[in-house]
């Protein structure tokens, strides 16, 4: 899973996002906007098997301003085990 951060100028985003409309509303569904309150940002999240496959619904004029940030969560468990884990290291001071 990976979250989709597409920037682009406000000179940019129509443009932007007649690219997205003619990828298909599918595609077009899949991202949330910021340009109506200034910030000209599409967010999606997808499920991809790498970042270049992710990225392949960002528009092609915009793709290369675009990052993909592979998703992961946490559970209870992981977290507390984590802090036994830094609870082991030895202090450097």
């Amino acid at each position: 899973m990976y979250l989709i951060e597409s920037p682009h100028t406000a000179e940019e985003c129509l443009g932007a996002l007649d690219e997205l409309l003619e990828m298909g509303p599918a595609v077009l569904e899949q991202y949330h906007f910021g340009c109506l309150v200034g910030v000209h940002m599409g967010w999606a999240i997808v499920n991809a098997e790498s970042e270049a496959g992710a990225l392949k619904i960002v528009p092609g004029s915009l793709r290369s301003k675009a990052r993909a940030v592979k998703l992961n969560k946490f559970t209870a468990d992981q977290i507390k085990e984590a802090h036994r884990e830094m609870e082991e290291v030895p202090s450097k001071t």
